[in-house]
Parts: C-alpha cells; sequence; structure tokens
C-alpha cells in the first residue's frame, strides 16, 4: 500500500490531507497518478466530496520532470500552478498559506520557486538548497552526516521540498531550453493521449516509455537561472520512515511506536517501532526503520505478491480483501459498487464459489445470467467464462472461495473488460 494512501491521520491519509489543504488555496486539482493507483484515488476523493478533480494516468513512471510536463501542457501557458507530492506532512496550515502567497507572487513576475524547509537537524536523506536571500545559489545533493551538519550549521542552507510553484509558459520554456528532449516526448505523449472520460487523459505506454525519465532538479532546477526559493517554516515532513512517522504518532511511556489492530504488549523494552497490519509484521529499533527497504528487496524474491499486492486491492470496480490464502484455496470479500461489473472472464486453474452476504448479484456464467440475493450462492468451474456485476443502488458484498492447484492473481483471461485493463488488473 503506497504510504500517501494509509490511513494513519484522524482516519485520514497523507493523499486526503494534501488535496484537503490545497482545496483552500488553489481553484481546482489535477492529479498525477500511476495507472495502477488511479482507483484508490479516486475511491479516497469520493470520500471526501472531491470529485470534480482532472486526472493523467501514467503507465509507467519517468519521474517528476515528465509528469509535470504532461500536467502543464494541458493548461493555459499563464495558468498559475502549485506542485506538490501527495505524501508528505505539513501541521502548519497558516505558516503554509503565507509562503504560498510569496510564491505565487515571486511565480507571477516570472520565476520558477521552490521551497526551502528550515532544517532541525543533519539531515543525510533529503538534498540541501543554498541560497542567498530568495536567489539560489546551488542545489546539493545528499550530503555525508559531517556535510549535513555543515549546512546546518551555516544557516543558509535548506531542505529540498519536491513542492514547486511557477507560471506554466515560464516552466515550459525553461524545459524546453534545458530539456528538449523530454518538451518533445512529453509534447508527442499530450498529442496521442487516450481521452478516457472528459476528466481522464491515459499517456499509452509506447509514448510514456519514450520519455527520458528524470527529476524536475536535474532537469530544470539545477540548470536556470529563474530559481527563487521561499524559505517554509511549515511542519513539514515526508515521513519518509518510521521513524519520521513516530514524531507525528503517539508514544507509549517507554518511547516505543505500536500500530496494530489488536492488543500488542511489550515488556521491558523501549524504543521500538512495531507495524502489525493483516499481511505482514514489522519490528524495528528506532533509528534503523530505514533498513525496512532491505526486507522488502528480500521479500520481492522469496514472495513477491506481498509485495505487490496489499491485502485489500483496490479496483475500479470496487475492492477485494483476502480474508485467508493458504496450499489449495483462497477467501475474498468482494464489494462491487453499484452499477459497476468485473471483467467477463475466466481461469484455469481455479473453481469459485460466490456467497452473496448484502445486495444482489448479477451473475453471468456461459449463456446464462441470473440473480443472486442474500444467503445464497452459486458456483463457477474452471474454464467458464463468467462475470460478476452489481445492477442495484447499495454496496454488493460476497465471500469468494475460490479451490485449486492455483489461486494467483495472473490466473485471470479477460475476454471483455470496461476499464482496458490488462490480463492481471
Amino acid at each position: 500500500m503506497p504510504k500517501q494512501f494509509v490511513k494513519l491521520f484522524d482516519d485520514k491519509s497523507l493523499f486526503q490531507l494534501t488535496v484537503e489543504r490545497n482545496s483552500n488555496v488553489c481553484s481546482s486539482q489535477l492529479i498525477v497518478s500511476n495507472a495502477e493507483q488511479y482507483f484508490l484515488a479516486l475511491d479516497q476523493l469520493e470520500e471526501m466530496a472531491k470529485t470534480e478533480n482532472r486526472y493523467i494516468l501514467e503507465p509507467v513512471g519517468r519521474n517528476t520532470a515528465p509528469a509535470i510536463a504532461l500536467a502543464c501542457m494541458t493548461l493555459d501557458s499563464d495558468e498559475l500552478v502549485l506542485v506538490t507530492p501527495s505524501d508528505h506532512l505539513i501541521t502548519d496550515i497558516d505558516q503554509y498559506t503565507t509562503v504560498l502567497h510569496r510564491a505565487g507572487a515571486l511565480a507571477s513576475e516570472g520565476f520558477l520557486v521552490t521551497f526551502g524547509i528550515k532544517p532541525s537537524f543533519a539531515e543525510t536523506g533529503f538534498g540541501y538548497i543554498e541560497s542567498e536571500g530568495e536567489i539560489v545559489r546551488a542545489f546539493h545533493e545528499k550530503p555525508d552526516t559531517q556535510t549535513a551538519q555543515r549546512y546546518v550549521d551555516a544557516g543558509n542552507y535548506y531542505w529540498n521540498s519536491g513542492m514547486f510553484c511557477f507560471k506554466v509558459g515560464v516552466f515550459l520554456n525553461e524545459l524546453e531550453k534545458h530539456a528538449s528532449d523530454i518538451y518533445e516526448t512529453c509534447k508527442i505523449a499530450v498529442q496521442n493521449q487516450q481521452q478516457i472520460a472528459d476528466n481522464q487523459m491515459r499517456i499509452t505506454h509506447h509514448d510514456m516509455i519514450a520519455i527520458p525519465e528524470n527529476s524536475i532538479d536535474y532537469a530544470i532546477m539545477e540548470k536556470s537561472s529563474l530559481v527563487r526559493v521561499v524559505k517554509s517554516d511549515i511542519g513539514w515532513s515526508d515521513v519518509g520512515c518510521f521513524d519520521a512517522l513516530a514524531e507525528h504518532m503517539p508514544n507509549d511511556k517507554h518511547n516505543n511506536l505500536i500500530l496494530s489492530d489488536k492488543p500488542v504488549s511489550l515488556i521491558d523494552v523501549s524504543d521500538l517501532i512495531i507495524i502489525d497490519t493483516d499481511d505482514a509484521l514489522l519490528i524495528t529499533k528506532k533509528g534503523s526503520s530505514q533498513k525496512v527497504k532491505e526486507i522488502v528487496a528480500e521479500h520481492k524474491q522469496t514472495n513477491p505478491e506481498l509485495t505487490h499486492i496489499h491485502r485489500t486491492a483496490h479496483r475500479p470496480w470496487g475492492t477485494y480483501t483476502i480474508l485467508e490464502d493458504t496450499v489449495g484455496y483462497k477467501i475474498k470479500r468482494i464489494t462491487v459498487k453499484p452499477g459497476k461489473r468485473l471483467s467477463l472472464q475466466k481461469h484455469f486453474h481455479r473453481n469459485e464459489h460466490w456467497i452473496v452476504l448484502s445486495g444482489t448479484a448479477t451473475v453471468t456464467v456461459g449463456e446464462q445470467t441470473y440473480l443472486v440475493h442474500p444467503n445464497e450462492s452459486t458456483y463457477i468451474k474452471a474454464g467458464e467464462l463468467h462475470r460478476l456485476a452489481n445492477m442495484g443502488k447499495i454496496p454488493l458484498v460476497i465471500i469468494e472461495a475460490q479451490v485449486g492447484e492455483y489461486t494467483g492473481e495472473d490466473d485471470i483471461v479477460r475476454i471483455e473488460d470496461d476499464y482496458d485493463r490488462g490480463e492481471n488488473k
């Protein structure tokens, strides 16, 4: 589960908090997302009753410069834009509003504005911005500890927040000047884009792969003479590891961070981070949580599905949650939104039993279509063409029991799909 979608802060995610705070200062929002995460974002926006957003969907990521360029190429050249990651925490909203106004004023004068975070310690995991007033003198890569401390002591170095503000035309002119290959390939990608809906633009895989991969810092900000920095003391954190998260969450009296849906008892231990979820358990000493990347790399080799699909997966038609998964069978809870349906599909290695808990299922098996009501069930043999739909006005909830020699998510052959997905998405 990408960190921006995990609901850790008063049952809100970092993504939702980002949309919420920017709704107060921006007239509209354009969300650039990997196509795989689009429906997860859509679900969380629907919870907030914010459904008027526009979307650009990337089949693969090519870093920030192409993502920003694709967005800007859909806007008027005089449009003033704020570019912000969706996975950062900002706690001082009043100061945030103040620095945005200053950034907007500088951007209106034709500058590319970045936001420098006043460093509170010698962090080696961030890039630094060296400034003289609001003039950027240099961008510096992630330093070693000694260099980071020198930056902090100097007083004119700031953490690079990854947030930007500028006029669309200024950005695109600088992109064409300093990274013409990105500019030209993004222009082709926008011309060839697939307009799925009025508010949704999908870039083709062929065009996306052709775009050079680069960050906005390397492509433009380090080369342009138009860059300015707004110093920002806004309660900012990129929540880049569990140690950073621990600074914003309640800890017990022994300085342990515990995140779990069940009671967890600790005896004679301190300074631990314990993250207990449905699909995995992490226990680490504070100060070592950055090493979780090494654990993920191991799981990608030994248990790749764990790192690819969360226990609850979001799909365009709804969600499914894996309740149990073992050799020979898998049990899921499936929720289908009103008016939605899954693809017409078949499986080679598993049989499926569907039990309706609430709502009414419209089931197609082969040439037959019939209704299944609560406390009723149906059975689909391996190899049979089938489809599940919810034609009602309330969510459809079923239990699916898969039985067979293989129950992986890639055992799906789609014959017809409302959402133009591949085999196993």
